[in-house]
Parts: C-alpha cells; structure tokens; sequence
C-alpha cells in the first residue's frame, strides 16, 4: 500500500510517500508493518507551512516516478501544534484525499515521533517525547513498549511542571529536550514513516477514518490576546 503522509505540527512542514508492507501476516500492528520511504521533503520553518507542503508533494510524487492515483491513503498529523501550522498539514491532508478519493487517517504526533524510535529503546525504556508549544511551554506524552503505547499525555504545560518520574530517554525539539537530565534520541520532528507506522493498523485493515479533529490542546494566540483585551476593558 502508498501511502502519503504530512505533518505541520511541529516548526518542521513534512512530506513523504512511505510503501506499507504487512510483515506478518494476521497482524495488523505498528510492531509488524514495514514502512519503506520511497521520497521526504522537510524544511524546518515555522512560517513556511502554507508556501512548502504541496510543492513538497508533488517533488516527492515526480521522485518517487510514481502518479497520483497510485496513492491508497493519505496519513496526517493531528498535533498537538499550533493553530495556524496544524490545520495548514489538515487541510492540505483532506482535499488530497478528497481529490483522489482515497481515505485520509490522522494520528497523534507525538505518537509518529515516539514510533521513529522504536529502534533507540529497549523493553524497560520508558520515552519522554516533547515538542515547542510556544509561551516557553510543551507538547508532551509518554511512551513504553519501544514507543508504541502512550501512557500518558498528550498535555501543554512548562517543562518544569511536566511529570516525568520513569522516563528513561527523551525525543523532540532540541531546543527542549535538553531541559531534561535524559538521554537524548535524535529524532526531532514526525517522518513520514513513523506516521505511517503508528497509521500501519487501521490502513492494513481497511479501517474507515474516523473524522480529522486537531489536538490543539488550548486556545490559538489571537482568541488568547482578544480575550486577555476584552479583560483588560472590563468585559
């Protein structure tokens, strides 16, 4: 199965063509899915989402010598992220879908995430994974089984507030990670792959998508500063 996948959840715009094979039969898990990147574009911009992704596509399509149609389903991040990027991946996820009329499935991103770390974590680990909320706070989860089941999260909050007794190793932003006293995993940013891999049951399944629905997690900055003016004036 192609499989098209995109996140803007985090200040990465991300785009892939992922081939999902069943490695064992009758078991249609993360563990068992064989996720093979055929093409990825990433460009680390915040303010790039809108201009990037579907360029991003379309080279991944002509890279990967493959057409449009040959697309089964498309994999999107749902956040949690900010507003403005978030909905710009969802938007574009559901009229590829739409175009193509092909099932379009959202997951978690911090679970993608978790997923492309499988590799780094052994059966005791258990996985912080956190990414830039913006206002000096974070998106996080927590993660055991080699990242394939959440624990806890996802949550927004202060780095310093986060519960993280038994965390063992951490994943995400660079910029964060580094608050913890944990051993640090490369991964930085959802790949196509890992969204397909955390995607890998309900697309081997046939599964019908459940609607997209963001995790924003709290309000978008502009409702947060007309509401703290409507405070300041009285209302």
């Amino acid at each position: 199965m192609l499989a098209l996948a995109v996140d803007t959840a985090t200040p990465a715009v991300t785009a892939g063509l992922v081939e999902l094979e069943q490695a064992a039969a009758g078991a249609n898990s993360p563990d068992t899915a064989r996720p093979r990147t055929l093409a990825v574009r990433t460009l680390v911009d915040a303010r790039a989402h809108a201009e990037a992704l579907t360029p991003q596509i379309l080279e991944c399509i002509s890279e990967a010598g493959i057409a449009r149609t040959d697309i089964a389903a498309v994999v999107a991040g749902i956040g949690p992220g900010p507003f403005t990027g978030l909905r710009v991946g969802m938007a574009t996820a559901a009229a590829f879908g739409d175009a193509l009329g092909i099932p379009v499935h959202g997951v978690c991103s911090l679970d993608a995430l978790a997923a492309d770390c499988a590799g780094e974590l052994g059966p005791d680990d258990e996985l912080l994974v956190v990414t830039d909320a913006r206002r000096r706070e974070v998106y996080s989860a927590r993660y055991r089984d080699r990242g394939a089941r959440r624990i806890a999260g996802p949550e927004v909050g202060k780095p310093v507030d986060l519960a993280v007794a038994g965390a063992t190793k951490v994943a995400g932003a660079a910029a964060h990670t580094a608050l913890f006293d944990l051993p640090v995993l490369p991964a930085q940013s959802p790949s196509p792959a890992g969204l397909v891999r955390v995607a890998a049951p309900a697309l081997l399944s046939g599964a019908i998508p459940e609607p997209l629905v963001p995790l924003y997690l709290r309000r978008p900055d502009a409702v947060e500063k007309s509401y703290r003016t409507l405070d300041r004036m009285g209302a």
